[in-house]
């Protein structure tokens, strides 16, 4: 099994009115679900999208450094990402699509690197 990134940035979500987004919250939940019944899923959320209240944490200097607002100045930032454990990149695209269609805007997919220790990442509890 593998894991895959399955994630959005904020911008790609668009303008839609309050009774679109309302409208799809179930559609996103049931993928969800389905998900989690096919125990496939390791991890969804959307993230708070007041960018400014991200804080970054910085060792490269050699001492720890903790600063308000996101590392770096950017005009796109992560907007929610799920993460599933596939047997494939094949499934990690069916699961792409389905949350694609419910949320109403694109999704990237990314695999993650094998382990370093060469074990296979570990199922979600349950499954």
């Amino acid at each position: 099994m593998t894991e895959y990134l399955i994630y959005f940035n904020q911008q790609w979500v668009g303008d839609h009115s309050e009774e679109w987004f309302r409208g799809r919250g179930p559609l996103a939940m049931a993928v969800v679900n389905e998900m989690e019944d096919a125990g496939v899923l390791v991890y969804a959320g959307g993230l708070v999208e007041e960018v400014e209240e991200a804080f970054s944490a910085d060792a490269t200097s050699g001492e720890l450094l903790i600063t308000d607002g996101p590392f770096v100045e950017t005009k796109e930032f992560l907007g929610g990402l799920t993460i599933v454990n596939v047997p494939d990149a094949e499934a990690a695209r069916t699961w792409a699509g389905k949350i694609a269609e419910a949320c109403g805007w694109p999704q990237e997919v990314r695999e993650f690197k094998p382990r370093l220790d060469g074990r296979e990442a570990p199922r979600p509890a349950g499954r």
